[in-house]
This record gives structure tokens, sequence and C-alpha cells, in this order.
């Protein structure tokens, strides 16, 4: 029997092996023996004929693909990053990836390249409440762990449809709310979360700002701050008191959609309860807004000093397995590796560390600012951009210029793959192993269940072989997972809240380990000033706008038994049959206006492009608001590529469409 975890989503079960099957682990303390269907059947993913086995080559889009050897796919691609300024080389990479992956590539870009043009898939993902925890709290730290649902008194859950997006932790909630847990759920739609609330709250989309100023504005009217807590750890009291002097509550409500009566009961449900936990995950992130939507919900629990104690607190609920792990080793091109700037002592401090002078302080590209660089070379790691970006037909476009595309992948079936010049197999979840860090700060173990198939290397070992053509023989000679992770354990000890030090690689396969308790026992926060800090936020209603031509808001999102694209989700062995991949949800007024019936082939139109589906008629949606799930391959072909200033993340939940019965 081997124990592992899951590749999933950010809950990370843990798992067992044993005669061709897997099964939960009863002891592992995220999951406690349960497993979703996706996990389950996690297997048939390293099995399916769907892999990419070989590397293959082609000289421009036109031609087939020809298989090739390692030597000469890595000779090329080192040969066309070597010509290249530096500035015009970028990683693509994905929270699929392993820390050790990650570190690799995170090492070769930023310290020897000497670009920090990497980045992830987290940017169209996490990107909005990293920001907004740092500008708040001081740094990238989810306050609260799963377990803490059975501390609290009341959860909310704001833009999470938890009963499908992280179906474990679901079922955690639900074992809470019979030993009392009481749920408030806000969401646009009437989802299967929704089911199990208590209170449900039919918000308008793009209004959450609004809804969390009018609870701020409510706590400091009825005088229910913390007043310890705001006068010794908290700065910009006043400066928020005064500006929400001036906002008229009225206002507020309005532009919620929702009555007074349904905030009033939301009211005496918040103060009543004593430990709260406000809990979202994309619904707020990808907006245009979603740093300001993040900081709104932040601002609660500063105000009320519901943060840094069991049972309480903001929870940014993370969408993949290891996309925490790759924001504190330095994957996203804001920042450098254990969380450090771009300030000179911390570009000092890694120069040293990795033995290089080449780490620059200029802030690298982001996943969605890549396609409109120009760049010479783009290497994608496990992620599929062209699927998962904003306003496709224009990425579709942008993708054709760049010279040199390379994508490592274990699945032969991305949508990226009919843009890319090279492509390499990758070791899938099951034939590698390394660590992740799941959603809640908790560090686990994958280990590898079976052989790597036939010509495939994990993605550390890949990007060590580019950096090895390179030149760098000597920095890139690790010869396993172990030596990665504890060379990394050795630079977390440059910032000593991330203290992964304090564990190793074998303990890992005993037990996890969960960095940064010391900072909620001291409800420390690592501002400046040692102070967390308030933010006065506004709705500037900056999303895409409805109109006579255009009437409907398109909302995305998960369904249960589906993983994004489907490359290792929609396979005919899974039988995977809790929804269709596409289906369009449509209130039933819109429908009957339309002429549109339940089951109706139709077309969805955005000013950027249109796609088919199959019209789901129902009450569970707001009026003038649709929903398609995101296993619909060619969903982004609608939506519009606003990016929130500062995360630079997508605005995916509010683009304007039109529905046409075919």
């Amino acid at each position: 029997m081997i124990k592992s975890v899951c590749g999933y989503c950010g809950v990370g079960c843990g798992l067992e092996f044993e005669e061709n099957k897997l099964v939960g682990d009863v002891v592992y303390p995220t999951n406690e023996g349960k497993l979703c269907s996706k996990g389950v059947s996690e297997l048939i993913s390293i099995q399916t004929p769907t892999r990419l086995l070989r590397p293959v080559f082609r000289e421009n889009l036109n031609e087939e693909f020809k298989t090739v050897s390692w030597e000469s796919a890595i000779n090329q691609i080192a040969t066309k990053i070597a010509i290249s300024n530096k500035d015009k080389v970028g990683f693509y990479l994905s929270g699929q990836l392993l820390t050790e992956d990650y570190y690799i590539a995170n090492k070769l870009m930023k310290g020897f390249i000497g670009s920090n043009n990497v980045d992830t898939n987290s940017r169209t993902c996490m990107a909005s409440a990293v920001v907004a925890y740092k500008k708040a709290l001081g740094i990238d730290y989810v306050p609260v762990r799963m377990n803490d649902v059975h501390k609290a008194n009341l959860l909310i859950l704001v833009g999470a449809n938890t009963a499908e997006a992280h179906v474990v932790f679901h079922n955690r909630i639900k074992s809470a709310k019979k030993d009392g847990l009481k749920i408030i759920v806000i969401d646009p739609r009437f989802t299967d979360t929704a089911k199990y609330a208590d209170l449900y709250l039919p918000i308008k989309p793009g209004s959450d700002i609004d809804f969390f100023n009018l609870i701020s504005k409510r706590i400091i009217d009825e005088d229910l701050i913390d007043k310890e807590f705001v006068e010794n750890h908290i700065n910009n009291f006043t400066l928020l008191q005064n500006k929400f002097k001036r906002v008229p509550s009225t206002k507020l409500l309005k532009r919620t959609g929702l009555t007074k009566e349904q905030f009033e009961e939301f009211w005496q449900m918040y103060k009543s309860n004593e430990n709260i936990i406000t809990a979202w995950t994309m619904g707020i992130n990808q907006s245009v807004q979603g740093v300001d939507k993040n900081l709104s919900i932040i601002n609660t629990h500063l105000l009320t000093g519901k943060i840094f104690k069991e049972g309480n607190g903001p929870f940014s609920l993370t969408g993949q397995p290891n996309a925490m792990g790759g924001r504190e080793v330095g994957g996203l091109s804001t920042m450098l590796a254990v969380h450090l700037g771009f300030d000179s002592e911390s570009i000092k401090k890694v120069n040293q560390f990795w033995g290089t002078k080449k780490v620059s302080n200029k802030v690298g590209l982001t996943a969605t600012q890549m396609l409109e660089a120009n760049l010479d070379v783009l290497v994608i790691c496990h992620t599929d951009p062209i699927y998962h970006l904003p306003n496709r037909n224009k990425m579709e476009e942008l993708i054709k210029k760049i010279p040199l595309v390379v994508e490592i992948n274990a699945y032969e079936n991305s949508e990226t793959a009919k843009f890319a010049h090279i492509r390499l197999p990758a070791a899938p979840w099951g034939e590698k192993e390394g660590t992740q860090t799941n959603l809640d700060r908790t560090i686990t173990k994958q280990e590898k269940l079976t052989r790597v198939s036939i010509d495939c290397k994990p993605d550390w070992e890949i990007f060590q072989l580019i950096a090895q053509k390179l030149g760098y023989l000597k920095e890139f000679c690790f010869s396993s997972p172990k030596e990665i992770f504890e060379e990394y354990q050795e630079m977390t000890k440059l910032n000593p809240h991330l203290n992964i030090y304090e564990t190793s690689y074998e303990e890992l396969k005993e037990k996890p380990f969960v960095w940064g308790e010391k900072i909620r026992e001291n409800r420390e926060f690592f501002t400046p000033d040692k102070k967390g800090n308030l933010f006065f936020v506004e709705n500037r209603v900056l999303s895409e706008k409805t109109s006579l031509e255009f009437p409907f808001i398109l909302l995305t999102g998960r369904t249960r038994d589906q993983w994004h694209s489907g490359t290792k989700t929609n396979l005919p062995r899974t039988l995977l049959k809790h929804k269709p991949l596409n289906f369009c949800e449509i209130n039933s007024k819109n429908a009957k206006d339309l002429g549109i019936k339940d089951g109706d082939n139709i077309r969805i139109i955005s000013k950027r492009g249109q796609i088919e589906s199959v019209a789901l008629i129902t009450d569970d949606i707001k009026l003038d608001t649709i929903f398609i799930p995101v296993s619909n391959r060619k969903i982004n072909y609608l939506t519009n590529d606003l990016y929130d200033k500062d995360s630079l993340q997508p605005d995916y939940n509010h683009s304007a469409v039109k529905i046409i019965k075919l």
C-alpha cells in the first residue's frame, strides 16, 4: 500500500493506492477517508489513450508533428533561449506542478536566464487574493484552516460553490452544520452549495464590494468593532470611518439587488454569531476589481478582530492542488522565491543563495500579459492558455506570432497544442513524486504510484535539461525531488515566517506539515509597522455592461466531476455523469421571452465571439444572467479581457452576451 495525495483541487485529499485502485486515507486530516468522484478515478488519467508519450517537433504550424529525440528537442529550446533577449522569453507554469518542478523552473528563469517572466495559471485563479492579503496582512498568507469550520459559528460563502469545486471540504462543512454551524451562501445562482444554506442571498453580479461595504458600515455605525484590537493592531480605521459616513446605506443595498428584509435577516445572523469565517473563490477573484473585493471582505474581519484565531477569518479557497506551493516557491512573476519582493535586500539574498548575479529587479510578465508581449520563446507547462485565457479569438492570433512555443504536457489533446512547435511529454500525477501545498498551508507528499510511461520525464528534470544545455551544469545537478526540496527548504530560511525548514522530505512521507501556525498564535501582521491595513474600496462598476444588443451577464464556474478542459476527467472510462459538459442555465422568464425551451440548442454571442450550447431552464439563476460551465472548452470565445489593475486577473464573470435559439 502506498499513501499519497490527490492532484485535483486545492483540498488535497490523502489517499491510498492498493491493488490498482484508490481509496481515501482514513487517518489523513483533510478528508478522513473521503474522496470525491474525481479523486477516486484519478488512476484512469494515467492510463488514458490521450497521453503524450514522445517529444514531437514541427517547423511551422501548418506542418504535421514529427517524433524527435529528447536531445534534439532540448537543444532547439536552449539554442533559441540563448540567442533571445532575456525579456523575450517566458515560462507559463501551472498549479498542477509540484513544488520541486516549480523551484527548478523558477530558479532557471529568475536566477540564470535573468528575467522574472515566469508566471503561473494562478494568475487567473488566486492573484487577486494574493495581492489583497499582501496589502492587508503584509504577506501572502491564508489565515484560516479547513478544520476551522468546526470551531466557527457562522460560515459565509460568497462566490464559492464548494459542493462542486471543493467537494470533500464541502463534506466537512456539512458535518460542521450538523454540530450547529450556520451557513450563508451569497451567489447569483442557487447552487448545489446553496441547498445547504440557512440563508441564501441572490446577490446581483458585480455588487460584492457594495455588500461587504454595507457590512463594514453597519459594524462601525453600531459600534461593533473590536476596539482594543483595532487600536493596537490595525491602521486606517479613522479614514475608513470617515469615508463610510459619506456613503449612503440605501445606495449600497440597492446595488446588491437584495431587499432590506434580506439584508436584515443576514445582519441579525451576523451579529448573533461570535466566530465567523468568510470563504470565497473565483466568484470574487475573477473580476476587474478582484483585489478590491478581497479587501472589502478582509475589512470586515479586521474591524471585528475575527482573524488569527480558531473559527474566524477571511478564507480564500485555492482552486488547484499546488497553486499555493507555486506562490511560496516564487512561481509568480510579481514576487521572488519564499515570498520575497524585488527590493535590493531581497535580490541580494536570492543572488547569494543561488550563486548568481542575474536576478532582476524588474517585475516580470504575468500569464495574462505573455501572449501580448511579442515573445521569442514561450514555454507552457501543464496548462492550456488557449483554452483558459479570455477573449480566445484574440489569444489565438497572438500566440501564432511567437516564433517558438513549447508545450510540456502529459496529454496530447489540449487546445494550446494546435499552436505549439515543440511538445514534450511530462509525467503526470502518479508517475512522479514531490510535494504540494493544499489551500490551507498544509504541505503534503505526492508519491509515485507507477512507472514513468515510455519516454516521459518529470517536469523538474525537463527544466533541468534546458538549464544544463544553457551551461548551468553545476547549479542544476539534482538527482531527485528530495534534493530539490532540501535546497528549497534552506532557501525558506531567508524568510523565517515560511517555516518549511522545520519539516523534512522524509517526515512528509509520514504526515503533512502546516507552515505559518505561529503567525496565528501570535496574531502577527507582516507589514512594516506590524499592523493590519484597512482599505476603503468602492464599486467603480468597471465590468462590461449589458445593453439592448447584449442583455445578459455570463457567469462561469466548475461542475463537480469535471476538471478544467477535461484532459483528465472527460474520458470514456471515467463515467462521470453528474452534469453534462456543455449546458447553459437560463432563467425561466428570460427563456419564455426568447421562446427557448429546455434542451433547445442555442447560440451565445458576445462582442468577441460565439459558441453553441444547450438550454437548461431554471429558476435557480437571477434574471438576465446565464451560467456556462468551464468544461465547455469554447467558453472563452465569449469572455472579455478586462483585468484587475493590481492583480492582472481576468474579469471572467461579467461578460455581456445575447442568446439566439437555433
